[in-house]
Formats: structure tokens, sequence, C-alpha cells
């Protein structure tokens, strides 16, 4: 009953941008953190970026300073906005979200279907 739903990909342009959304069903954001991952052809699934309850947000590396991720709970929906792509951005991104636990604990992680994006030069 639990599901995730991502939107918003496609194929642009270096330089470009994109954003990505992400739909949840079956349960309502609460206080355990959510997830942007991708994984590129022929590697491992990566982790992108994460945003926590509070609004405190993380990324990789490769991204910082180029993608935001985000978060609307009253609509239930996670956003990836992408700016400044790169051929090396291509991928198909995943959302995932850790569903609350007893106690103060998270888990488990919850996964998207995928939604693919391309960056060509």
């Amino acid at each position: 009953q639990v599901q995730l739903v991502e939107s918003g990909g496609g194929s642009v342009q270096a330089g470009g941008s994109l954003k990505l959304s992400c739909v949840a069903s079956g349960y309502i954001f609460t206080r355990c953190r959510m997830y942007w991952y991708r994984q590129a052809p022929g590697k491992e699934r990566e982790w992108v970026s994460t945003i926590s309850s509070d609004g405190t947000t993380t990324y990789a590396d490769s991204v910082k300073g180029r993608f935001t991720i985000s978060q609307d709970n009253a609509k239930n929906t996670l956003f990836l906005q992408m700016n400044s792509l790169k051929t090396e951005d291509t991928a198909v991104y995943y959302c995932a979200a850790d569903l609350p636990s007893r106690g103060f604990l998270c888990g488990p992680r919850n996964w998207g279907q995928g939604t693919q994006v391309t960056v060509s030069s």
C-alpha cells in the first residue's frame, strides 16, 4: 500500500535544468528522512541527497551547489531541483523514504520505481 512515484525525468542538454517529483501514498511524511538516489548504466546505485524532518539537507559532493532537495509535507511530495546538468548526471533517479518504526527508530526504506534523466552534450 505504501507507494512512491517519481516523475519529471526526461532528456535535456548539458547546462539545462529539470525538477523531479516524488509523490508518496499510503503514509504521511513524518520524522524520518527522505532521499534521492541515482544509478547510471554499469554502476552501482549511489546516494544523491537527504532531507530530514527538520529541513536539514545533505548532498553528495558530485551534485553539491547544483541540486536542491525539498519537500511539501501538505502534499506528501519530495522534489529534486537539478540545475547546471552534466552528462555524468545521466542516470535513473529514485526517491526513497524511511518509514517510522517503534520508538525513535526509522525503517525499512521504501523505494520508488525510478525516472530516467538523460543529459546530452
